[in-house]
């Protein structure tokens, strides 16, 4: 049992998992919708995983995986849930190029702060009511989804879930903000050709629908303020209650309330936030229900379980895989990112890099990042996070919210392209040359000055 533990055999159910949640939308969409098949496939998956973890003498790993990764995680995005969710934006405003851009402009800040999933629930809706009068608004939902639902979330751990899970493994809340450069960046690269393009699409639209937009004006309205006031809460409890601030947060022996803290101060924020919001507010206007962060939980649940060995092994054999650049790093933790799910790609390379050997870090002459569990090189890290969190736009599965917003838009009529012409129509000749740029600029070109 150790021996199968430690093989490349036991990365097959991880693999499995992740081959459910990029392919079984596609071929069997009306059965995935059930979050009942979605828990059925994590446990068949998961559970023999866990099994053998602690027969193979790997149950420490398997307990530290599921107590401290998939609970703090699972809290975190269910306090930006909640919270996100009592907060809402109404009202119809004329739909210029320059009132469209703005709101994209908002939502690429917002998301690093109330997270992707949060910002892009907050926008997509106002933003779809603005253009309803328009008949080109397709380039705005794809857009929306790469600003909003994706490359914004780079700044602070709470932006993207990837971020997140490699701050639990120590890297500090600020070094995230180091990449400001990469962020404004892209960010402004995408808004200025949004803007060009935008305004191409409005010279198109016949004069009696832009008349009825400037006709049919309701002013903005912002609702469940008091949800910001718990935003700022989530900020500062991720930002300070961990074991940078708190030492005592990382003893073994420590009380389970202290090992906790900081998820107990988000689930009393999340319970804040419900009770305290208007039933109006949340259920009427913004139609808040459970079943997006169930279907996360339930998801992230086999993802967690079976990746545990898979993880073990990749850190062990690093040094095989042929990883010896923040290069490939980048592109190969993107390409993964995009066809899989973004999290456990970022985490799995985080693996990989922990377990380069010192001629390869050498070679690279690549500065360590002090961590409070040790150091890491920072040049892969960066490579690792913006690989991850950008190339997430790069399919609808890339990231969680990407097909929420998807499913948003054609509720409101708009003929969404299919998988792949997603791809070929816009996220190939828009956001890969982009993060062509990005990687020739902010990775390759430091390592030749």
């Amino acid at each position: 049992m150790e021996e199968l533990v430690h093989s490349a055999w036991s990365m097959i159910p991880f693999a499995i998992m992740l081959l459910m949640i990029a392919v079984a939308p596609l071929v069997a969409e009306k059965w995935w919708e059930s979050n009942i098949n979605k828990l059925i496939v994590s446990l068949v998956l998961g559970i023999p995983v866990a099994v053998c973890l602690i027969m193979g003498g790997m149950g420490h790993n398997f307990e530290h995986q599921m107590l401290f990764d998939y609970v703090p995680f699972i809290i975190l995005l269910l306090s930006l849930f909640v919270v996100t969710g009592g907060i809402n934006l109404s009202g119809d405003i004329k739909a210029t190029p320059g009132v469209n851009t703005l709101f994209l402009g908002i939502g690429f800040l917002l998301a690093s702060l109330m997270g992707t999933t949060g910002a892009a629930m907050l926008l997509i809706r106002p933003v779809l009511t603005t253009n309803q009068q328009r008949k080109h608004k397709l380039h705005t939902v794809l857009f929306f989804i790469a600003l909003v639902a994706n490359c914004g979330g780079l700044m602070t751990p709470l932006g993207d879930p990837p971020l997140f899970m490699l701050f639990l493994r120590g890297v500090s809340f600020t070094w995230f903000m180091g990449m400001w450069a990469q962020w404004i960046f892209t960010g402004a690269l995408l808004l200025l050709i949004y803007y060009i393009v935008d305004k191409h699409e409005y010279k198109k639209e016949d004069q009696e629908a832009l008349a009825r937009d400037a006709a049919e004006v309701t002013p903005i309205k912002l609702k469940g303020n008091i949800n910001f006031i718990y935003l700022i809460g989530i900020v500062l409890s991720v930002a300070l209650i961990n074991e940078g601030f708190i030492p005592e947060m990382g003893n073994a022996d420590a009380p389970v309330y202290i090992k906790y803290l900081r998820e107990i101060a988000l689930l009393i924020i999340t319970a804040l936030s419900y009770f305290t919001t208007k039933k109006e507010i949340r259920f009427e206007a913004n139609k808040f229900t459970w079943t997006p962060i169930v279907e996360v939980a339930v998801l992230f649940l086999g993802i967690f379980a079976t990746m545990t060995p898979a993880l073990a092994y990749l850190s062990a054999h690093a040094g095989e895989l042929g990883l010896d650049s923040p290069t490939k790093f980048y592109y190969v933790t993107g390409l993964l990112s995009s066809f899989l799910d973004n999290t456990p790609t970022a985490v799995a390379f985080y693996e990989v890099g922990s377990g380069l050997p010192t001629e390869t870090l050498t070679a690279m002459d690549t500065t360590m990042l002090d961590m409070v569990n040790g150091a890491f090189p920072q040049v892969l890290l960066q490579a690792i996070s913006i690989g991850a969190v950008f190339f997430g736009a790069m399919t609808y599965i890339g990231n969680g919210p990407n097909f929420m917003v998807k499913s948003i838009a054609e509720e409101s009529g708009i003929k969404m392209p299919s998988f792949f012409a997603y791809m070929y129509k816009f996220s190939l000749i828009v956001l890969l040359p982009i993060y062509i740029l990005v990687q020739l600029l902010f990775i390759w070109l430091p390592t030749i000055l």
